[in-house]
């Protein structure tokens, strides 16, 4: 996955895990540090701190222009940045149910590209009135 996919998935999983009972205090502390990693990444850009704000209540409708802003911000070459979203991501993956919750967060991408191992399912892509299915 490539590292801007990467980090607003695991945004969206860490938003949807730390408001279920069932995460522990390391999700939390993790998604709260990415989050906070970002922030100061956009610290003078009050549009891109609010963006990643409300991201966290509406990632679709905010997915496409965080993923901008963190390319203007150079987010997608920040190791620490990358090292704590992936972090995250096998943090929510080891939850109960943090497998299902990164499935869903990736598959309400609309345009994705991934690479590397492991098992991945996209359905349900809509496109003008269209609908394919796998």
């Amino acid at each position: 996955m490539e590292p801007i996919s990467l980090i607003i998935a695991a945004l969206g999983a860490g938003a949807i895990a730390a408001t279920k009972d069932t995460a522990g205090t390391a999700v939390k502390d993790t998604y709260q540090g990415l989050k906070a990693l970002i922030k100061k990444k956009f610290e003078s850009q009050p549009k891109a701190q609010m963006v990643l704000e409300e991201h966290e209540t509406d990632p679709e409708t905010y997915n496409a222009p965080l993923k901008k802003k963190l390319a203007e911000a150079g987010a997608d070459k920040d190791a620490a940045i990358i090292k704590a979203a992936q972090e995250l991501l096998n943090q929510v993956k080891e939850q109960p149910g943090g497998q299902q919750i990164i499935n869903q967060n990736i598959s309400n991408v609309k345009y994705a590209a991934t690479s590397g191992s492991g098992n991945a399912s996209i359905s349900d892509i809509n496109e003008q009135g269209t609908s394919k299915e796998n």
